[in-house]
């Protein structure tokens, strides 16, 4: 109090309307104009947002990403590994970072392992979220004894001299 007994109440009053001085009607107006933040024109969040925009925070907030980027991998196989490979292989599976392309024939497989390094790369450049990390390239579906999750150590079911 005593500092406000010193300045005359003309110069006080200048310094109350002109915002330099603090007073506790000023602070509750600031306040109520800073609460409401949202409806202040030119502030983040109030312009117009595109509809692709929308739907990206929508997938991102429900955790689709990953998902839709899997989807998004098969629907453009094509574009990445090139017209004329995507006639001869096709991917069928992704588990657990590995995605297995089935090619029409072992020699199809076999030049498309040495090309491995370029795919993995361009396929983690294009869909950094379907977390593909290797690429495994099979041949054509026939039917095997040796392979599969139910093999068995030895002849197998061909044993018949036993």
């Amino acid at each position: 109090m005593s500092d406000d007994a010193e300045i005359p109440e003309t110069i006080r009053t200048y310094l109350r309307l002109r915002g330099l001085e603090p007073s506790a009607r000023a602070s509750r107006r600031r306040r109520r104009r800073n609460d409401d933040e949202e409806n202040q024109p030119f502030t983040p969040g109030r312009d117009a947002r595109g509809i692709g925009d929308v739907i990206a925070d929508l997938t991102k907030q429900a955790g689709w990403d990953s998902q839709l980027a899997r989807e998004d991998l098969v629907l453009q196989w094509e574009s990445v590994a090139g017209e004329e490979t995507a006639r001869h292989a096709s991917p069928v599976a992704l588990s657990e970072g590995l995605l297995t392309v089935q090619c029409d024939s072992t020699a199809w497989a076999k030049n498309l392992q040495l090309m491995r390094g370029a795919i993995v790369t361009e396929l983690m450049r294009r869909f950094p979220d379907a977390g593909v990390e290797n690429v495994r390239f099979i041949g054509p579906d026939v039917p095997s004894w040796k392979w599969g999750p139910r093999a068995v150590p030895g002849r197998g079911p061909r044993d018949t001299y036993g």
